[in-house]
């Protein structure tokens, strides 16, 4: 079978995408995970979604898995290793299975190739990728920031406005503009440790930092083997309005596209990149006439 279009991926831009997708009658595999995103689940609180006020991770994806079920969508529960171009479509290895589409979205997330010992194990347990999106937790508290880019030295002045105490182990060679309860941290930070949450930062020369939270902030790069000749900018996956990529046929969307890290602009960028979907199938179809 040939699908009309394959999402990969099941964050909220993959949802989107299959939503929509599913609206406009397509046949298409949706290729992830049935838990949808970890990384929504267990966020402690989300403040900045329409329609809900302050709802948690876990009641969110609960009503996505509702309306996932009431459309009669399907989540196909496999890792995707690679996409290679057959001429028209696409041909996706998972594992020992093969399916080819006609088009693809990517809405792989972010790929954080570089976690240290004790990041992923803390993730909603005080570690935490997006500075708007739970700042609001430290108010008085102290946090600890890795950041590799000085251009995300906005969210770590705005961390600075909400915490009593912000360590930013800079991983950057420019001078940093922050905020005087900003303490730059210049050891580097080698590993996030707790008991049911984090409670310390460990460095390679040996000294600890007592913090309530820890935020990452990194540039992000899709996994290179994925799809070949896929360009890259600045990390993310390049793309334009219509969340084209630079190969025929092949979209993306969410955070694999790059900041901010929004669930609300995951989900548009799916929205639109299913649209684009849409419009590119309507043209091949008369091609092949």
């Amino acid at each position: 079978m040939v699908y009309d279009c394959a999402i990969v991926g099941s964050g909220p831009a993959g949802l989107e995408a299959a939503l929509n997708l599913k609206i406009h009658n397509k046949n298409f595999i949706w290729l992830g995970s049935k838990n949808l995103s970890d990384k929504i689940r267990k966020a402690e609180r989300i403040s900045n979604y329409p329609g809900f006020t302050n709802i948690s991770g876990a009641a969110l994806i609960d009503a996505f898995q509702k309306q996932i079920e009431e459309m009669e969508i399907e989540v196909t529960e496999q890792m995707v290793n690679q996409i290679m171009p057959m001429g028209e479509s696409y041909a996706l290895m998972a594992g020992s299975e093969f399916y080819e589409a006609k088009t693809v979205i990517l809405t792989t997330g972010v790929a954080n190739k570089t976690a240290l010992p004790g990041e992923s194990e803390y993730l909603g347990k005080g570690v935490s990728y997006c500075a708007t999106c739970d700042g609001g937790l430290y108010r008085g508290k102290t946090v600890g920031v890795v950041c590799n880019s000085k251009r995300f030295e906005h969210e770590v002045n705005f961390l600075a406005e909400l915490a009593d105490k912000v360590y930013l182990f800079k991983e950057y060679t420019e001078p940093a503009e922050v905020a005087d309860n900003v303490e730059i941290v210049k050891a580097k930070a080698t590993e996030v440790v707790g008991a049911d949450k984090v409670e310390k930062v460990l460095c390679k020369d040996g000294s600890e930092f007592e913090v309530d939270g820890i935020f990452f902030l990194r540039d992000s790069i899709v996994l290179s083997n994925l799809l070949p000749n896929l360009e890259a900018e600045g990390g993310h996956i390049k793309v334009n309005r219509q969340m084209e990529t630079n190969l025929k046929g092949v979209y993306a969307a969410g955070d694999c596209t790059g900041r901010p890290y929004q669930y609300t602009k995951a989900m548009g960028e799916g929205n639109v990149a299913s649209h684009s979907v849409v419009e590119y199938l309507s043209e091949l179809a008369k091609t092949q006439k």
